[in-house]
């Protein structure tokens, strides 16, 4: 029997490309939920709480990996709240912590809720997990490298920018992250 990743893939994403696919080559199988169809329907927080629920029912084991991309990382730090810290493995790539904008193109980004992280982090409500790590690009406009850096720095978690690289942070970078880190026990 394979490994059990539980992924949130970015906006729109699909547990079965991408990410998803590549996890997959590398012998593991994915679980999670995907920001689509039904499940998109339903209200922000109540997809929070199924996070919330996924993680403490099924993948609450220190064995355990969560890997989260762009909105799928946001999604999982709103579901963070209603957990004691979480005890398995979390891997954060290009993660939304909130509302951003890139002046130089007047381009804006504004997630459901866009300051209820900083909030809760701000009243110290959001439990670090046991062990994380963030991954961002240095071109990133939604996920701006300086924003991400203070968010994470406020739950003593590093945070690794990637020179040159965007909010995709493309396959071989992140291939390459994945080959070492799902062997980290």
């Amino acid at each position: 029997m394979s490994e059990i990743v539980y992924y949130l893939p970015g906006w729109g994403g699909r547990l079965n490309t991408g990410l998803g696919q590549g996890l997959m080559d590398r012998g593991f199988d994915v679980s999670g939920r995907e920001t689509r169809e039904q499940f998109r329907d339903l209200p922000f927080l109540e997809q929070a709480q199924l996070v919330a629920n996924d993680l403490q029912n099924y993948f609450w084991k220190p064995e355990s990996k969560v890997i989260a991309n762009s909105f799928g990382a946001y999604l999982l730090l709103n579901a963070l709240p209603q957990l004691p810290p979480y005890v398995g493995r979390v891997l954060l790539l290009s993660p939304i912590v909130g509302t951003f904008e890139d002046e130089a193109t007047a381009r804006t980004f504004e997630p459901p809720y866009p300051e209820r992280l900083r909030e809760l982090l701000a009243e110290g409500k959001i439990p670090r997990p046991i062990s994380c790590e963030v991954h961002t690009g240095s071109e990133d406009w939604q996920s701006s490298p300086s924003g991400v850096t203070s968010f994470f720095s406020k739950l003593d978690v590093p945070v690794t920018i990637a020179e040159g690289r965007g909010h995709m942070l493309g396959a071989d970078y992140v291939g390459s992250l994945l080959d070492s880190w799902l062997k980290t026990p």
